[in-house]
């Protein structure tokens, strides 16, 4: 997500506006007060957005006819909403590939301009509900999962608008470094349509 470790790993409540699918429990301590820095601040993307809860606003609906296989590949993060967790960091990227079990490996890495380093987490993706459907979750700790909603695709699934489980999380991901004029103001207005802040996004550098 695009899906980072919380800085300090707060844990978030779900959304009362939130769609509901799936919600796993929380039965695991982590302890990562000793953890290097890097660690702690870009462990997973999109993930532990909301300890456990993967659902998402009622105000968006994951794309129809989702191929899976044309999403896999590099993704450039393109603009997000501000987060501890992806706070200073810069040159973000995605990649997913498939595992052996069917599942998604998700390879999230960027650049932290405050620690002057890169860093980068491996998880896992999951469809929630079909595998024609721009829903899934993601794991980076075992039974935490985060939602990875995909309301947005263009046809050469070159662009992609996605959200997490609330208004609080949303991101532009695109094949390429920047997008043109028509892709920033299409997905501003959709996202903005959404109910999201989009006054509120950051333009991330590669």
């Amino acid at each position: 997500m695009g899906l980072q470790a919380v800085g300090g790993l707060k844990m978030l409540g779900c959304s009362k506006q939130a769609h509901w699918s799936h919600v796993v429990p929380l039965t695991y301590h982590l302890e990562i007060s000793d953890w290097p820095m890097p660690m702690r601040r870009f462990l997973c993307c999109f993930v532990l957005l909301l300890s456990g809860c993967v659902g998402y606003p009622t105000s968006v609906r994951p794309v129809e006819d989702f191929v899976l296989d044309r999403y896999l590949g590099t993704w450039y993060e393109i603009a997000r909403l501000d987060h501890s967790f992806e706070r200073g960091m810069q040159q973000v990227t995605a990649e997913y590939s498939l595992n052996a079990d069917g599942s998604v490996r998700v390879l999230n890495r960027g650049y932290s301009t405050d620690d002057a380093a890169w860093d980068e987490a491996v998880g896992k993706a999951r469809f929630v509900e079909r595998d024609d459907l721009g829903y899934l979750k993601v794991s980076f700790f075992g039974p935490f999962y985060g939602s990875y909603v995909v309301f947005g695709l263009d046809a050469d699934y070159r662009n992609a608008y996605i959200s997490g489980p609330d208004h609080s999380y949303l991101w532009l991901l695109s094949r390429t470094p920047q997008v043109s004029d028509a892709v920033w103001q299409d997905f501003v207005a959709r996202a903005g349509a959404a109910g999201f802040d989009t006054s509120a996004l950051i333009r991330v550098t590669h």
